[in-house]
């Protein structure tokens, strides 16, 4: 664990009990969003490199707009 996260934490445990459940909630919805985003992000690197591919042959063809 890093010292800020311990610092975190030290803090959260002088909160009521109610205040920590609610942090402690929050907290792992977002580490568990993290980890869904992780595992989604590593299984598009295909799909994305077939986007980027195409994306680049219809610039190099010249049908493509700047922005």
């Amino acid at each position: 664990m890093t010292q800020l996260l311990e610092q975190a934490l030290n803090e959260v445990a002088k909160l009521p009990a109610s205040e920590q459940d609610a942090l402690a909630a929050i907290l792992l919805q977002e580490v568990a969003s993290e980890r869904r985003f992780t595992e989604s992000f590593a299984r598009s690197q295909d799909l994305l490199a077939e986007l980027a591919d195409k994306a680049l042959a219809e610039h190099a063809a010249g049908r493509t707009k700047p922005l």
